[in-house]
């Protein structure tokens, strides 16, 4: 992405209030997306306070954090000191590849790795994939996974396959399937959760998502389907549809049915977590996107695309 900026406060002592315009490949992005990226190093906490507090304009009028910029939008953002520090090198990586055309990418994305930068992550699957692409003219995320939760993530190589496949998520037209193992034995007649979900950030930045009364102002409907329960031990691996793609919207779910996710260093059972740990040598949370199903941007066709369970997930369930 080009930054361009096109005006600044005559004379002003850095930092300075900025006007950047919006770019053809950073079009539909989300305000607060958009300048957490622009933005490198700025807390993230900053950056929405900035914009609640109204001093960020778009085409000079008040925007909110969810306001989907356009090409051409001139941004004002006001002055923001960034961090001295040296910065750090972002490795060229690539990753276990399930699909590539001329208009989009799908890899199985390892757990552990962030799908991009920032909240303390000095770099993310986008930005390595760029470095290792350097001929690549345009990368972009099509949606998100955890750092924790590997499997199944598809990014752009075009602007059109972008706007297409985000569409899609939105109508709530892909096919997604998880695995997750979960502490104790998962009740036969829960298949469908249907709780509204309400996310919240803290002092840090933190995203925080709990279950809501339906009356809750603010929260959003989220439907979970459980599909299988297979007993495993004292724990159930469940095999998870999505009628909706809310943030940690299964991991919330579970832990609020009273069955966390094994290794869910955020919702989870701190002390189930530290055992498991300890007695399986399994210490990250074993959440798989296995399968994802969308409409090929420029053919239509239907593409079912899977990822294979993790090597250390399979091992775990074959101990237990």
């Amino acid at each position: 992405m080009e930054r361009r900026i096109i005006g600044a406060i005559p004379g002003a002592p850095a930092p300075a209030v900025q006007h950047i315009e919006v770019d053809e490949e950073s079009a539909g992005q989300r305000l607060d997306n958009f300048l957490i990226r622009v933005l490198k190093g700025v807390p993230k906490t900053h950056v929405y306070r900035v914009i609640r507090s109204g001093e960020v304009r778009v085409n000079k009028g008040r925007a909110a954090a969810d306001t989907r910029v356009a090409a051409g939008d001139v941004i004002r953002v006001p002055p923001v000191r960034l961090p001295e520090k040296a910065a750090v090198a972002v490795p060229a990586r690539e990753f276990p590849l399930l699909f590539e055309d001329e208009h989009l990418l799908a890899i199985d994305k390892p757990a552990g790795v962030a799908v991009h930068g920032g909240s303390g992550v000095s770099s993310g699957v986008i930005e390595q994939l760029r470095k290792a692409r350097p001929q690549a003219k345009f990368l972009e995320l099509v949606h998100r996974l955890d750092k924790e939760t590997s499997g199944v993530l598809l990014l752009a190589k075009k602007r059109s396959a972008l706007t297409a496949l985000q569409d899609q998520f939105r109508a709530r037209d892909t096919g997604k399937v998880y695995l997750a193992l979960v502490a104790g034995a998962w009740p036969k007649n829960l298949k469908v959760i249907d709780q509204p979900l309400h996310k919240t950030l803290d002092a840090a930045g933190e995203r925080h998502v709990r279950v809501v009364s339906p009356a809750h102002e603010d929260g959003r409907r989220s439907i979970t389907i459980i599909r299988k329960a297979v007993p495993h031990g004292a724990f159930t691996l469940l095999e998870i549809g999505l009628k909706t793609g809310r943030t940690h919207q299964i991991r919330v779910h579970l832990a609020n049915a009273g069955h966390p996710i094994v290794g869910d260093p955020k919702y989870g059972d701190f002390a189930l977590n530290r055992q498991v740990a300890r007695e399986q040598r399994f210490g990250r949370m074993f959440l798989h996107a296995r399968e994802l199903a969308f409409d090929h941007p420029a053919s239509g066709e239907r593409f079912t695309l899977q990822a294979p369970l993790p090597a250390d997930c399979e091992t775990l369930l074959t101990t237990l």
